[in-house]
């Protein structure tokens, strides 16, 4: 199989060659670096801000600003790891807006069926146990578990020394560990 990168379709690039092609004006290269992450970085906007359009303008905020990273940018860490502190930040605030606009949109009643009653019931469960973990601990296990990022990337993303990141990320395993066990007892209990 040759290597020549006319032989090779875009899909089939790395990130970093993608990167290059960018930097050298290629603008479906920047097409398949969109695609490729589109959709983590939506779950991740998402998951900061709560709010479907505030994720999705997130997400456009997000891409506009790596294309102004071209041309001259040089991924030195994984596409993940540079992303999350851009949509982190541009969540929050996102977020922040849209909680000083709040009680301006309404709440529509809609209807689900069971089984997205089920899947409704066990995202609140999860979010519920999400929420007593500090929040510290709760994005350290999102970003290990749900982002399938390893320890020195989470730490670059943090800006953390990677101790800190392990640490972390033992103490929230076990904080989670703790809840569960709680939660394990108390449903006996009930029974």
């Amino acid at each position: 199989m040759s290597t020549d990168r006319s032989m090779t379709s875009p899909d089939d690039l790395s990130d970093q060659q993608l990167v290059a092609a960018i930097n050298q004006g290629d603008s479906d290269a920047f097409r398949v670096l969109y695609e490729r992450y589109r959709d983590w970085a939506m779950r991740l906007a998402w998951r900061f801000t709560g709010h479907h359009d505030d994720a999705q303008d997130v997400l456009q905020e997000t891409f506009a600003y790596l294309v102004r990273k071209f041309p001259g940018f040089r991924l030195t860490c994984a596409m993940t790891t540079f992303l999350y502190p851009a949509i982190r930040h541009l969540a929050i605030e996102a977020r922040r807006r849209r909680l000083r606009s709040v009680g301006s949109e309404p709440n529509p009643d809609i209807r689900e069926s069971p089984q997205q009653e089920s899947q409704a019931a066990f995202d609140d469960e999860l979010s519920v146990w999400l929420r007593a973990l500090s929040p510290q601990h709760r994005e350290i296990l999102l970003m290990r578990f749900v982002d399938d990022m390893t320890q020195p990337e989470i730490a670059k993303a943090l800006n953390l020394p990677l101790g800190t990141v392990k640490s972390r990320l033992h103490h929230a395993t076990q904080a989670a560990g703790q809840l569960l066990q709680r939660r394990g007892r108390a449903a006996m209990d009930e029974k």
